[in-house]
């Protein structure tokens, strides 16, 4: 795929084992919804989430055992964890001190410039960054009054007034992130900020809702922002699974042809001409793609494979000729196609296996 974006040339930031800012890749982020303080649980889905293509994750730290949890959750990941901290300056310590990669706090409701210099202080001895995160729903009074409502203007006043404020301590250790349920305002907003700093941006769309509704509307506000290339990590913020985060976020960036690799399932419509249940089809092969993913570990989502599910065994071949391996249905029967050139015709019941020995040999 030709590269249409130019990405904004944002500062480095090292987040445990991954870099972002620059030229790296774009990260991929999602958020446990379990109980922090729960160890298993929460590496259990930390580690699931990492085979989806998960890059980085956050946890909530709301108390101090959920703080000092941070310190076992390490021993059982690979990918950078994150503290998610509001109002309690002492948690971020604590987080900090057990082993967090990055914190996410917002220096204007953590307290005085004392707790904010403390919280400082601690992520440098750490050599770990922060992560400023202003929200359209939590913006300040004054802002609000000013601007006369949650504008993108105000959004990105509080969020330059809060990296201020971490600036004056001598820290440029920083990410920053502007959300907005809105799209519209989320959009204008990082354009807006974009050429005010350097740091990195956390791109995200908030309280989106479910998730078949909150990632188009995810889809939208960041691929329009990440097509005009601002954006060094995002988060699919759905309410569901953490799980569809992930694949959404993948799709995202597939789609803009900022994430080469991964499986990208094709599929074409259903029409009169179908003789196969097409959608049955694309749904088992899918979870096919899936269940050898998690019952073999693989890293498929480290691959760069096209597959396609096609209704159609005239056009099918030709229409997805591109992809590494396909089926087009028939009536009764199917085909399975590389690049275009059919390899085998089997019965439809004997379609999915045929296909999975041949997806595995990709593998």
């Amino acid at each position: 795929m030709e590269n249409y974006i130019n990405r904004r040339n944002s500062k480095e930031v090292k987040i445990g084992n991954v870099t972002i800012g620059a030229n790296n890749p774009i990260a991929i982020q999602s958020m446990c919804n379990t109980k922090t303080e729960d160890v298993a649980a929460t590496v259990a889905q930390i580690n699931a989430l990492e085979r989806e293509g998960c890059d980085i994750i956050r946890c909530a730290v709301p108390h101090m055992e959920a703080a000092k949890a941070f310190s076992e959750i390490k021993k059982g990941i690979h990918i950078p964890l994150v503290a998610d901290i509001h109002f309690d300056y002492k948690l971020a310590i604590e987080a900090i001190k057990n082993g967090a990669d990055k914190v996410r706090i917002n220096p204007g409701n953590i307290g005085s410039q004392d707790k904010v210099h403390e919280v400082v202080e601690a992520a440098k001895a750490y050599g770990i960054p922060l992560r400023v995160g202003v929200n359209g729903g939590s913006l300040e009074k004054e802002l609000v009054a000013k601007y006369g409502g949650t504008t993108p203007e105000a959004l990105v006043e509080s969020a330059l007034k809060e990296v201020d404020a971490l600036e004056k301590f001598d820290f440029n250790n920083i990410v920053i992130s502007i959300k907005s349920s809105d799209v519209m305002m989320s959009i204008k907003a990082h354009e807006l900020i974009a050429d005010k700093t350097p740091y990195p941006l956390h791109v995200g769309i908030t309280e989106t809702g479910l998730v078949s509704t909150g990632s188009i509307k995810s889809a939208v506000g960041i691929g329009v922002i990440l097509y005009e290339g601002i954006g060094d990590t995002i988060r699919v913020s759905l309410t569901g699974d953490p799980i569809y985060e992930v694949k959404a976020g993948k799709s995202i960036l597939s789609s803009l042809g900022l994430k080469k690799s991964g499986i990208n399932l094709v599929s074409c419509p259903t029409c009169g001409r179908t003789n196969i249940d097409l959608i049955g089809l694309a749904e088992k092969v899918q979870k096919m793609i899936d269940e050898i993913q998690y019952e073999n570990n693989a890293n498929i989502h480290n691959k760069n494979l096209k597959i396609a599910v096609m209704g159609c065994v005239v056009n099918g071949p030709g229409e997805a000729r591109d992809a590494d391996l396909g089926i087009a249905g028939g009536k009764g029967e199917g085909l399975i196609f590389k690049k275009g050139e059919i390899i085998k015709k089997v019965k439809e019941e004997e379609l999915l296996p045929s296909f999975k020995e041949e997806f595995l040999r990709l593998l």
